[in-house]
């Protein structure tokens, strides 16, 4: 196997798996993982309901040597048996990675965590593949989401049953936990302060900060993330491994910078209590630094700079062969 960094910095050296399955792999960050894979000589099969993922965001992989998009639910009855493989490495994004757009049915939102991760899990212990859950930081007092509800559930039952099933013989499963992230192909509906200014800001209405808007947000460029997300997959840890930007801007900061690249004229203002921790939540990156060697390269106004490039590009067409796939078989 190929060291580690030499596969994630994109060098152009081959990828150590031949076949990978990405569940929620038409979303933002699953797009992009999808889509490095596949530079790296990979073959991906793309699953995907699209309730919070989109048709278009894998649109450019059409036609693509080694692409497979199936259009369905990764907590659906049997789907372990429907996916054929061997895989050798399974990246689980289909589950409760960020609250938001998508995630207003706490059913659904459970199911994905419980039911859909032990699938992915059994197709991976199917083939001895290695598996990796795409987490998040567990919601704190000022997250708008219940600390103690649906979504918070999903996270922790997800990640006590991956860490439970790491510890069978033969199990190479472990958890990456994914702070906020920018870039192309980026919802601004996904609950996260960036995408929230991004939304105001080119549609003319008020950026709107929590207290003085001096609480600080973790903000890493989805191409970052992906590296790290991969380097941990070409490892094996089973500690979880938190992912996001080492830099902490404050929200006016963030607002400012948004209202300059969107060239908006929309005030800033502030509402609401100050928030309980200032310091926002943030990750701890010391062991993806030393053990895994990973470190973001793209500051927080640069990636800021490339989505709202991304953004305000006219969209392309989606062909119809990534819209749907039928029940039976692949696109």
């Amino acid at each position: 196997m190929m060291p580690m960094a030499a596969f994630a910095m994109k060098t152009g050296a081959r990828a150590p798996w031949d076949r990978a399955l990405v569940t929620g792999g038409a979303g933002f960050v699953g797009s992009h993982l999808c889509t490095r894979l596949l530079d790296a000589g990979v073959e991906v099969d793309c699953l995907d309901d699209l309730s919070t993922g989109r048709a278009g965001n894998v649109a450019h992989l059409a036609g693509r040597h080694g692409f497979r998009f199936l259009e369905r639910d990764v907590a659906g009855p049997g789907l372990p048996g429907l996916l054929d493989g061997p895989y050798d490495l399974v990246l689980h994004l289909a589950g409760p990675a960020r609250p938001g757009a998508g995630w207003d049915r706490p059913p659904a939102l459970l199911d994905a965590a419980s039911t859909g991760t032990r699938a992915a899990l059994d197709i991976a212990g199917r083939d001895g593949a290695r598996f990796l859950l795409a987490s998040a930081p567990p919601p704190d007092a000022d997250d708008p989401f219940d600390a103690h509800g649906a979504y918070a559930e999903a996270l922790r039952f997800s990640e006590a049953l991956v860490a439970a099933r790491a510890g069978d013989p033969g199990a190479h499963a472990g958890i990456v936990r994914l702070f906020t992230a920018c870039g192309p192909r980026m919802r601004t509906d996904d609950g996260t302060v960036p995408g929230a200014f991004l939304a105001q800001a080119l549609a003319g209405r008020p950026v709107t900060l929590a207290g003085d808007g001096g609480r600080r947000h973790s903000l890493c460029y989805v191409d970052d993330l992906v590296d790290g997300v991969l380097l941990v997959a070409a490892g094996r840890s089973v500690r979880p491994v938190d992912l996001g930007g080492d830099e902490t801007p404050t929200e006016a900061e963030i607002a400012r910078r948004v209202i300059e690249l969107t060239g908006s004229d929309a005030p800033v203002t502030c509402t609401g209590r100050p928030p309980d921790d200032p310091a926002g939540p943030r990750p701890a990156t010391g062991f993806a630094h030393e053990i895994f060697g990973w470190m973001p390269g793209v500051t927080w106004q640069e990636g800021l700079a490339r989505t709202v490039a991304a953004l305000t590009e006219r969209p392309g067409p989606v062909p119809a062969t990534v819209v749907r796939a039928d029940e039976g078989g692949w696109a």
